[in-house]
């Protein structure tokens, strides 16, 4: 089973896309999608509709996977952004027939480390770690989008 992570950013969004097989994860590509201030917010959306449109053809993924939505109250401008991008991600999920799934953070975290409470750099250290990769070999948003794919593996019972 293909899983694309996602996580999502105006700036930059992250993805990673991984193969579970039995037990054993391997990972088949990650990168980031990055977006500038100037391009204006409809150009900023279609890029990153567009980048992970010709991902998701290319590779042909079965499942996508989204941090569930968590903001502070005292920014309710970047839940708006926010908002916008998962929107575009979603959509991407119901036009090309992806299943979709939505985790909270902690239940991220609990399934990758075995504590909600972990950090986002704990996060990225496993996930390096998996797949045997340098470390800071990953940006903070490509090991987000990987820990994604990964606890989703988990949570089908794909053991590592």
């Amino acid at each position: 089973m293909k899983i694309l992570g996602i996580d999502p950013g105006l700036n930059i969004t992250g993805y990673g896309l991984i193969e579970a097989s039995g037990n054993r994860l391997r990972l088949l590509e990650a990168g980031i999608i990055k977006t500038s201030v100037s391009s204006g917010i409809q150009n900023r959306l279609n890029k990153i509709y567009k980048g992970l449109l010709g991902l998701i053809r290319e590779q042909r993924p079965e499942v996508m996977v989204l941090e569930k939505l968590y903001t502070h109250y005292r920014h309710p401008t970047t839940a708006c952004l926010l908002g916008h991008v998962r929107g575009v991600i979603c959509f991407l999920s119901a036009q090309e027939n992806l299943d979709f799934f939505e985790y909270s953070p902690k239940r991220i975290r609990k399934s990758i480390l075995g504590k909600g409470g972990a950090s986002k750099l704990q996060v990225k250290r496993m996930v390096e770690h998996i797949f045997k990769l340098k470390d800071d070999s990953l940006t903070l948003d490509t090991s987000d989008a990987l820990g994604l794919a990964v606890a989703h593996a988990n949570m089908l019972k794909v053991k590592i």
